[in-house]
């Protein structure tokens, strides 16, 4: 057996509607089709995409957000100037940085449920003002 690509990641929350307006505002997701699960939450979806790219799960008590073994999740997106800016006016805490040698862009930032989040941007874009 081998794997092709990352189907999906999954976050855990106590607020998904706060959750969820995170990842609308800052990503563009959206939500979309979700079984009918007995649990609340929202499985989320990238513009013009068919397939889920982020669960989220709710109902779970602040003492059950802790870190686990993995450290973030990453994505690629277009508008590196507009997202620090929207962070910025937001007051969301980021780190900015570019790839040696690649020249990618890396953003990173924690969601409200404290999930750490990267977006990739092309080393083309130019560097927020």
């Amino acid at each position: 057996m081998t794997v092709s690509a990352m189907n999906h990641f999954t976050i855990l929350t106590a607020d998904v509607d706060a959750t969820l307006a995170f990842y609308g505002e800052f990503l563009g997701l959206r939500a979309g089709p979700r079984p009918p699960f007995a649990f609340p939450g929202a499985w989320l979806y990238a513009e013009g995409g068919n397939d889920p790219i982020l669960h989220v799960i709710g109902g779970r008590r602040s003492e059950e957000l802790v870190k686990g073994v993995i450290d973030h999740m990453a994505f690629t997106g277009r508008g590196l100037g507009s997202t620090v800016a929207k962070l910025d006016a937001k007051g969301v805490r980021h780190e900015l940085r570019k790839l040696p040698d690649y020249g990618t862009w890396q953003l990173f930032f924690h969601d409200p449920n404290g999930a750490k989040v990267e977006i990739d941007f092309d080393a083309a874009e130019p560097g927020p003002a």
